[in-house]
């Protein structure tokens, strides 16, 4: 709520003049109370009281009183209240989380059943659920912190990795938070929308409180939240210490679940509200409704003020209108509003058949899947975000030579739009890779396990445009389910200890 308040503004602030010509009419038309006189002094009172109309009661509401009501709201809508942005539909509603978890052998401190490690597992991947969609990434540390998955928007992905992590797996003992926090930061900055941070821990390095207390105003340090897997008679006195960092104990219910969720929240529209590439979500609309309800009364009769309608329809109607759909929803809201709400309710599909935007209605089939008709509705849009977008589809479609041609093009329409060089970039990597992999790859003949039909990609002219169909080789016995999973089965900690140990060697160098 103070978020929306310090943010609040009007997008048309000159609309606001026409609050002081509506009062001025207001006060001109309004009947006012006369005075009663002596004129009539030779009438018997009684009479005169019999003579006087209205003498009985006293109005209180009279119809300009109606329609003024009616041009404030109107005015208040035309100047467009707003106190939140519009999200990028390119990027998940939710900030990007990275969790950093302390794997230590206190962490296997049995005192929070089955241990504070196991503990902290559960929590993590209950919080992942509930953040059904957004991006995750995880870092283990003690005395060294190592990035153990990407954001990802994919909790099966971290479970078997959360289930691996383990003290033993570790190559150093220690810790360091402050290196943690580090390499957290890092994959905050290659992601494309502000994050936050979440420590599990049970302990908090002294030595590293300075590096969490240290801030640059130029480049301000992402939200974080410590959720404290102790029992609750114990405590951490090193973080009262930090005043940017909020403390949350673990709890045997989704107590702490809802109060991180809140945090991060909270935190994801401060940082929006501070983007200025973000547009203002215009919020006027919600003034109409009640200036509707107004209008009802200038049905009844004695209460209709014929210059007071026609005002308020030329006020309307500086709402731009789209085309409408069918049915009586489309009396009240335009087809764009109704795919913002399907868009908002998460039906992507309907709302790219009900938007008119092509904007938008490209974004709602793209998040919706349909990535090859949200390419060719992007692709006719004259602008760099268009063209982004179309590359965001192209690539999510496997055309990533198409992809890197789309992020090129939004570069020469606005030199320096954010990462479109370095996606294009990206996607030629990518393109580059396929085709060295498929020059220099063995196709499965000798082993009998290639491809059904194998087609090649020639745009390059690398070789022949072939379609083959593949024929089960003679001598080749097929592998039963069971010799194909231990041919693939690893040991989740003997991998992730074996990647730690190389990736400190590395850092040593």
């Amino acid at each position: 709520m103070s978020d929306a308040i310090s943010a609040f503004h009007f997008l048309r602030p000159m609309w606001l003049l026409g609050l002081l010509a509506i009062a001025a009419i207001w006060y001109l038309i309004r009947p006012r109370k006369v005075a009663a006189t002596q004129d009539n002094a030779t009438i018997a009172p009684h009479l005169l009281e019999a003579l006087r109309v209205g003498s009985g009661q006293s109005r209180r509401v009279y119809p300009i009183d109606g329609a003024a009501l009616t041009l404030v709201f109107l005015c208040l809508a035309a100047a467009g209240p707003t106190w939140s942005r519009l999200s990028n539909p390119l990027i998940a509603e939710t900030a990007p989380l990275v969790v950093a978890l302390k794997v230590t052998p206190s962490m296997e401190t049995p005192d929070l059943a089955p241990s504070r490690l196991d503990r902290a597992r559960f929590k993590i991947l209950d919080l992942i659920e509930q953040r059904a969609g957004a991006r995750t990434a995880l870092i283990a540390y003690s005395g060294s912190a190592h990035r153990v998955s990407p954001l990802t928007e994919d909790p099966n992905i971290l479970r078997p990795l959360l289930e691996g992590l383990s003290p033993r797996v570790m190559p150093t003992e220690g810790d360091t938070p402050a290196t943690a926090l580090a390499l957290a930061e890092t994959i905050l900055t290659d992601g494309d929308a502000p994050g936050a941070v979440l420590f599990v821990l049970d302990d908090f390095n002294p030595a590293d409180v300075a590096a969490f207390e240290a801030s640059d105003p130029d480049t301000p340090r992402p939200p974080i939240v410590v959720l404290v897997a102790l029992p609750d008679r114990v405590s951490i006195p090193q973080l009262d210490r930090l005043s940017d960092v909020t403390t949350v104990r673990i709890t045997p219910d989704d107590t702490d679940i809802r109060e991180i969720e809140r945090r991060l929240q909270s935190a994801h529209r401060a940082a929006l509200l501070a983007d200025d590439r973000l547009a203002w979500d215009d919020r006027g609309w919600w003034l109409i409704w009640p200036a509707a309800l107004l209008c009802l009364l200038w049905f009844r009769r004695g209460w209709t003020m014929h210059w007071a309608i026609l005002l308020a329809t030329l006020m309307t109607l500086q709402t731009p209108q789209t085309a409408r759909a069918e049915g009586v929803i489309d009396w009240f809201l335009t087809a764009d509003q109704q795919g913002r709400m399907a868009f908002e309710d998460k039906e992507y599909s309907e709302a790219g058949e009900l938007f008119q935007d092509p904007m938008w209605k490209g974004y709602a089939k793209m998040r919706a899947g349909q990535y090859e008709e949200a390419a060719q509705i992007l692709s006719r849009i004259e602008t760099a975000e268009a063209a982004f977008a179309e590359g965001y589809a192209r690539i999510r479609n496997r055309q990533y030579r198409d992809g890197a041609r789309a992020f090129e093009k939004a570069e020469l329409r606005q030199p320096g739009y954010p990462n479109a060089a370095k996606n294009a970039e990206i996607a030629w990597a990518i393109v580059t890779y396929v085709e060295d992999a498929r020059d220099q790859s063995d196709t499965g003949e000798d082993t009998g396990v290639g491809a059904d039909d194998v087609v090649y990609d020639n745009e390059d002219a690398r070789g022949a445009v072939t379609t083959e169909e593949r024929k089960p080789a003679k001598d080749a016995a097929p592998m039963t389910a069971q010799q194909w999973i231990d041919s693939i089965d690893t040991d989740m900690a003997d991998f992730l200890r074996f990647r730690f140990v190389l990736e400190e060697a590395e850092a040593k160098k």
